[in-house]
């Protein structure tokens, strides 16, 4: 576990608007007297128990869990924090539960599990499952968090949802859907080469390929991910056969020459000569926080469109944009599963609301009204589409 320094000082701003946190349960019927007792708890409740065991189904209906979703850590990969422990984690479960209520009114609750180990983690959420219409992961550290999800995929019929991969995946792929109108470049055509080979990285590849894009170069702490690499771990070993077709050997910089598209979820730092070889007319989507790969203003001096994670700089990449839309649509038609052609849909979705991006805009904000509505409802239909909506 990361041993961090504790600022600790109570009376600053963002530890008083932590204190005593972030959630609370809340009733949604009324309990004024003796006959609402009797319909909330015993004995009128046990008809509803009758009906659900007769008709398991029914407990979408008369129970909360049609629209709850779990937001479940090990505590192994938080922000930028790394291996911090549950208890460190569930202030961040928290804020996500948060922004799921607030952004789509989807009831969240956060659960940090004290184990490392994927069986229990795979075992333990798999037996909370029944209380829930939605899983969604977070900040479990790779490669643990590429089976954890699958194998829960597998073994559940409702959705779940790693946000560190796939909702950093469908921003992306959103941002660079309207950067690449800015640039006057087709998306297909893009030459893309992303920094980092973990949760973000893999995920991010897999939807760029999806989508259409083919020249797609990813790069771990020892270089470009290629073949001939003796060295790498299954899920960067399984990325060998969908990307870098020009079969690129070398380091980031070799990497980067002629590419159209640096998209960094690594950390670390880009070196300034090495961005002098993009193509021009580039995109720079620098992601780490709160440091990005590549500072804005040096950005600027090689790329026409620049994004980063931060709040504080224009084009923020946040998955709060995605996410939150997304469980929403799932959950609205019951959906057994997040599928790819969703997580596109959502993408689509997503990018849509900007027909005329600028250099400036090329995502809309955050806090912009319209997108739960039209993620969810391309969610929605993909998942009709499919045949995967119960509902």
């Amino acid at each position: 576990m990361t041993a961090l320094p504790i600022p600790f000082d109570p009376d600053l701003p963002v530890f008083r608007y932590h204190l005593g946190g972030k959630l609370a349960v809340a009733p949604r019927r009324p309990l004024a007297g003796r006959g609402d007792l009797s319909l909330a708890y015993t004995p009128g409740v046990a008809e509803i128990s009758r009906a659900i065991a007769a008709d398991p189904t029914l407990a979408d209906v008369y129970t909360s869990r049609a629209n709850t979703v779990a937001v479940i850590s090990d505590g192994t990969a938080v922000l930028g924090l790394g291996d911090i422990g549950p208890a460190a984690a569930l202030p961040v479960m928290e804020g996500k539960a948060v922004l799921f209520k607030h952004f789509a009114d989807v009831d969240a609750v956060p659960i940090c599990l004290d184990t490392t180990d994927v069986d229990e983690l795979v075992d333990t959420i798999a037996r909370l499952a029944p209380t829930y219409g939605g899983i969604n992961l977070e900040d479990i550290s790779a490669p643990r968090c590429f089976e954890v999800e699958r194998r829960l995929q597998e073994r559940l019929r409702i959705p779940v949802f790693h946000d560190d991969q796939h909702g950093t995946a469908i921003v992306v792929l959103a941002a660079l859907t309207n950067a690449a109108v800015v640039v006057g470049k087709a998306l297909t055509t893009l030459r893309v080469v992303i920094s980092g080979a973990g949760a973000a990285g893999v995920a991010v590849a897999g939807i760029l390929r999806r989508a259409g894009i083919a020249d797609v170069i990813a790069c771990d702490s020892r270089g470009i991910i290629h073949t001939g690499r003796t060295d790498l771990a299954e899920h960067k070993r399984r990325l060998t056969l969908t990307t870098n077709p020009r079969d690129v050997t070398g380091d980031l910089a070799a990497a980067l020459v002629d590419a159209d598209v640096y998209v960094g979820v690594s950390g670390g730092t880009v070196p300034e000569v090495a961005l002098g070889r993009l193509a021009d007319r580039a995109i720079i989507l620098a992601l780490a926080n709160p440091d990005p790969e590549v500072d804005p203003v040096v950005a600027a001096r090689y790329a026409e469109v620049v994004a980063t994670g931060r709040s504080d700089h224009p084009n923020q990449i946040n998955n709060v944009l995605a996410f939150p839309g997304v469980f929403r649509g799932a959950l609205d038609v019951r959906a057994s599963r997040i599928s790819e052609g969703m997580k596109l849909a959502a993408a689509q979705a997503i990018a849509a609301l900007l027909p005329h991006p600028t250099a400036g805009e090329i995502i809309p904000g955050v806090f912009d009204e319209r997108i739960v509505p039209a993620v969810s409802a391309a969610v929605a239909a993909a998942a009709r589409t499919e045949g995967l909506a119960r509902g």
